[in-house]
């Protein structure tokens, strides 16, 4: 088992009211247009977790992860998770995570590059585990520098210090993140 830990955009964080559109941790985790190149490396029984976006004078911290069930093309996401088309939510974000229309065309709302290299390796995960409220993100805050510090055995005063935008993780490691989440969230 291998795990790989990315961070989100400048602004995506879910605790100062951004919605989390890719990864979706769902009934069923999903990972659809975001980091190409982890989507395509990874394997069944692998682990994605994700790091929130930069927030100006905001701590960012690890939202959560999910072990790799299967991976299929977009048209094939469309078809099986309908709850996760593009669409403008009620709060006037991007929401979903399928970056095809019904068709199996780029999809409008999806700004994304490189469409051709993106729609296969639609991410189907199990197991997440995240943080999915205020008091938890407000502890992983207070612990993701020390707790990925001690993962990879680097200091920093930033999540990128440590991991920069993406980094690759062993089996021990990925169980360490696991058991920090679920310390936190018990």
């Amino acid at each position: 088992m291998n795990g790989y830990i990315y961070t989100m955009g400048a602004g995506a964080d879910p605790g100062h009211g951004w919605t989390l559109n890719d990864p979706i941790f769902g009934r069923i985790p999903t990972l659809g247009t975001c980091v190409p190149n982890i989507r395509k490396a990874v394997v069944a029984g692998d682990f994605i977790f994700v790091v929130s976006g930069r927030v100006p004078k905001v701590q960012q911290f690890v939202v959560g992860g999910f072990e790799v069930d299967e991976k299929i093309n977009a048209l094939a996401a469309y078809k099986r998770f309908p709850e996760n088309r593009l669409r403008i939510g009620e709060t006037g974000q991007l929401e979903g995570n399928v970056m095809v229309d019904k068709d199996g065309k780029h999809h409008t709302l999806d700004e994304h590059d490189n469409f051709d290299k993106r729609i296969e390796n639609y991410i189907v995960g199990r197991n997440a585990v995240n943080f999915d409220s205020k008091s938890e993100y407000d502890e992983a805050r207070k612990d993701t520098l020390e707790i990925l510090g001690d993962v990879f055995g680097r200091s920093g005063q930033r999540v990128f210090d440590i991991i920069g935008r993406h980094r690759k993780m062993d089996g021990d490691q990925v169980m360490k993140i696991i058991s920090w989440i679920e310390s936190i969230k018990s």
